[in-house]
């Protein structure tokens, strides 16, 4: 009787380990340029000569902002709340107006005149006239969130549609599909990486956006935060609460990245096998 034939030892595969190592090393280049700028900063603040309530070092700013944390995440709250639900507002609105100027063309003619005016109005003008108009509530804040994040997603989108190949409408037709199930089969699937690459972009604008409307008028935000922390001389304070907007756009674009990937995994597969 034979013996029994051992299987071979299963030796973990190093793939997995694969994406983090490859994150790492993409973040090794921002991590220095980052590092070596705050290093420059803090040398320039500490032996410069320079006054604190001029320029103070990253090392009293990060101090400060420990130290009234508390105070930065309570008016950083309001500042999420209305970035958040301007964006919604935004997309939404800028989802409805593609879908209507692609499919009546005229549209297209008729709005985007109006839409590029509406981008050209400089928002430290417009945000004052919004909030006396609408009040110091949450409405005023959320329209002008609105306001500088629909345009860049309503074209991206339309450029998306208009990129379609013809063929693969062409082919839909002819078997037999009406023009809404050829936008929703063909056209709005190849929207998807223009519209990300807009939501990119416009979510940048966003938490500015929102720190606009408060510095127009607010009682309490990141905005109004900076204003007062200006009017007292704080500047450390100021670029405490810059620190905290700048960390709420990034950790808002990772997520639209990461959404990228979860509503499109093949574009991932693609770029690995181009890497190959």
């Amino acid at each position: 009787m034979r013996g029994r034939q051992r299987l071979p030892a299963v030796v973990p595969s190093p793939v997995s380990s694969r994406p983090i190592a490859s994150l790492l090393i993409k973040a090794v280049p921002v991590t220095m340029s980052v590092g070596l700028l705050l290093l420059a900063w803090e040398l320039y603040a500490t032996y410069s000569g320079i006054k604190p309530t001029t320029l103070p070092a990253p090392s009293r700013v990060l101090a400060q902002a420990m130290l009234n944390r508390e105070a930065l995440v309570d008016n950083a709250i309001p500042t999420i709340r209305a970035t958040l639900l301007g964006f919604a507002c935004s997309l939404s609105v800028a989802f409805a107006l593609s879908i209507l100027v692609d499919f009546f063309q005229p549209l297209r003619r008729a709005l985007f005149p109006v839409f590029i005016v509406s981008q050209t109005l400089p928002l430290v003008a417009i945000a004052p006239l919004v909030v006396l108009w609408f009040g110091f509530g949450l409405a005023p804040k959320i329209m002008l969130v609105a306001l500088v994040t629909f345009f860049p997603m309503l074209v991206a989108l339309v450029e998306g549609y208009e990129s379609t190949e013809a063929e693969i409408g062409q082919m839909l037709r002819a078997m037999g599909a009406g023009r809404w199930r050829v936008f929703v089969l063909a056209r709005l699937p190849s929207a998807l990486p223009y519209f990300f690459a807009g939501l990119r972009i416009s979510i940048t604008y966003a938490v500015v956006g929102a720190i606009f409307a408060e510095y127009a008028g607010a009682a309490k935000g990141l905005g109004i935060y900076m204003l007062n922390a200006k009017n007292n001389f704080r500047p450390d304070l100021v670029l405490a609460a810059v620190g905290v907007s700048a960390a709420l756009t990034l950790v808002l674009f990772g997520l639209t990245v990461l959404l990228q990937r979860l509503a499109m995994p093949w574009e991932g597969k693609q770029t690995a096998g181009k890497r190959r």
